[in-house]
């Protein structure tokens, strides 16, 4: 197994003392409507004990929401920043949910191992070869009939952040992770048969909905 970028792991060790902090102050009230959109979204409700990953999980949040709503589920979130994943712990009150950590591009479960995978806001760091990995590795850890939720920014309508949006991408580097962010699915559609699209109530994130 090939070991996560040094360097975003570092940065993320480094950041996760104050991500939540900076999250609720930059998104507001708009990160507890993606959040439950994003779980909605999964249609769980007539599986008594789904079998949940969140794919990048950061912090948590994606993952303790489903636990909280899910409580017969077996969750687990899986992120390359032990530090991120420390915090997530923290928050871990019931203890239910399990964390692991490892790269997106190479998950250590079996085939066919999950009825929901998600993966929120944090595809579009992955670049080219590490993200299509990514995406087959979810698809081949998710049941035949099971379903694989990517969040995603849309582009900002504010001027300025607007700005700093495409400043961030610029610096990304890769043509494909600008097309990403923006709101291409052709890097999606090449892993999976079935991909639909729909968008937070806020309108600041983009869902796409995949099945095998």
């Amino acid at each position: 197994m090939t070991h996560p970028r040094q360097g975003r792991r570092r940065y993320y060790d480094l950041f996760s003392p104050v991500y939540d902090a900076f999250i609720r102050i930059h998104s507001r009230r708009d990160d507890d409507d993606t959040r439950e959109f994003l779980v909605d979204a999964a249609f769980l409700e007539d599986n008594p004990a789904p079998r949940i990953l969140d794919v990048c999980c950061g912090t948590g949040s994606v993952t303790l929401a489903f636990d909280r709503r899910y409580p017969g589920s077996m969750t687990v979130g899986y992120d390359f920043s032990g530090g991120m994943l420390r915090k997530a712990m923290e928050k871990n009150v019931t203890g239910r949910v399990r964390f692991v950590e490892g790269d997106a591009a190479f998950l250590p479960f079996a085939d066919d191992s999950f009825d929901a995978v998600t993966c929120s806001h944090a595809l579009y760091e992955l670049k080219g070869e590490s993200r299509q990995k990514a995406l087959m590795e979810m698809k081949r850890v998710v049941r035949p009939d099971g379903i694989v939720l990517l969040m995603e920014h849309e582009v900002p309508r504010h001027p300025i952040v607007k700005l700093l949006f495409y400043l961030r991408m610029f610096a990304m580097g890769s043509d494909d992770a600008r097309e990403f962010v923006k709101g291409g699915m052709g890097p999606v559609k090449k892993i999976f048969p079935r991909v639909s699209l729909s968008n937070s109530k806020t309108g600041k994130s983009r869902l796409m909905t995949c099945g095998k």
